[in-house]
């Protein structure tokens, strides 16, 4: 295959790594919203656009590290910046290159640790991104079966859900309203029944029940 442009995409450890922090700080700040929403996600994994990560350079006490920032691009000597995911070629992982073959994600694990499938366009935060293109041009070169529908699905930009990997920020459930606590009644011996009616309900509220006995 020819050699081909491969956007410069990163993960949480790219970011980490640029900006001189920790994973787990690119991680709150994608919960946090300060890190935008992902311009791909691939295998359950979230990638951002260089572009997209460096708007954080400058934003409150971020800095980017231009010598990181040459060190990263020099990894990746066909890399280019899209700038904007709509320019994003289509770029798979290890799953969804696995319903382009009809195999399952671990077959596509097998052959790439045996060299049976071609080299990854991308390492990205550990994990193997491939140019669409890549896996089709392998596929007939090794006379490999191709899910026409899966193809033409992630050229349309459809992926199938997946679940993704790390933690998100997520609403906090609303609570039902709670009744007013009912007002307090006087019992005697007589109504013992009528008192235990009472009290069951007033807990099951959830509220709690103070007794004081009177004469």
């Amino acid at each position: 295959m020819a050699e081909v442009r491969v956007p410069f995409l990163l993960g949480h450890a790219e970011i980490a790594f640029l900006f001189h922090v920790e994973r787990q700080t690119s991680q709150r700040w994608r919960t946090a919203g300060t890190l935008a929403e992902p311009d791909l996600i691939a295998s359950g994994n979230p990638y951002w656009l260089l572009s997209t990560a460096m708007r954080l350079d400058g934003e409150g006490d971020r800095i980017a590290d231009r010598e990181r920032l040459a060190t990263y691009k020099a990894r990746i000597p066909r890399g280019y910046d899209p700038e904007d995911k709509e320019n994003l070629p289509v770029v798979v992982g290890i799953q969804e290159a696995a319903r382009v073959l009809g195999q399952n994600a671990q077959t596509i694990s097998r052959w790439r640790n045996r060299h049976k499938i071609a080299e990854a366009d991308l390492l990205v935060s550990g994990s193997p991104l491939w140019l669409l293109e890549t896996i089709l041009d392998d596929a007939r070169q090794r006379q490999r079966t191709v899910v026409a529908s899966e193809v033409a699905a992630l050229r349309a930009g459809q992926r199938t859900p997946q679940k993704p990997r790390g933690r998100r920020l997520s609403a906090p459930e609303a609570s039902p309203p709670r009744q007013p606590p009912p007002a307090a009644q006087t019992f005697t011996s007589d109504n013992h029944s009528a008192a235990a009616e009472f009290l069951a309900s007033v807990l099951a509220q959830g509220y709690s029940v103070t007794i004081k006995p009177r004469r």
